[in-house]
């Protein structure tokens, strides 16, 4: 079921430290620029205001494993995998990658959810966006 997209990163300034290495969370960062990439190439958001609630995918989980230094003007390839999609969750994978090196590998598992009393609630996954996210969906890309 694994389900790929791959998004374009280079390395700004103002993510590095004094050596010139790209900081640890900067890495999150752009594994929500990427998640954030997906959502929109599938034509949905991580925040939709299209059905009868406003709907949020708030973290539940996140790690980032790190293999080598990503460094200013680094061209970064962040290959996004769609690994699991469960009731009312969703799970990713992020690889991180300068051409052949394997830089870093991050981890992020999202709820669905809407806002009560300012409190987030778990929801099911509308059919609509499980869809698109399983590519079953002829408005998906």
């Amino acid at each position: 079921m694994p389900r790929e997209f791959v998004y374009a990163r280079r390395v700004q300034f103002a993510e590095t430290d004094m050596a010139g290495v790209m900081h640890f969370a900067n890495y999150y960062r752009i594994m929500e620029e990427a998640e954030h990439a997906f959502w929109r190439s599938l034509g949905l958001s991580v925040h939709t205001v299209d059905h009868a609630a406003e709907i949020g995918w708030p973290r539940v989980a996140t790690s980032c494993q790190y293999f080598a230094p990503a460094r200013f003007e680094d061209e970064l390839q962040v290959r996004l995998r769609l690994v699991d999609v469960g009731q009312k969750t969703v799970e990713f994978e992020f690889e991180f990658r300068r051409e052949d090196t394997r830089i870093a590998f991050g981890k992020a598992k999202a709820v669905c959810c809407t806002m009560v009393d300012r409190a987030f609630q778990s929801i099911p996954i509308p059919e609509d966006v499980r869809a698109r996210l399983l590519g079953d969906s002829t408005d998906s890309q």
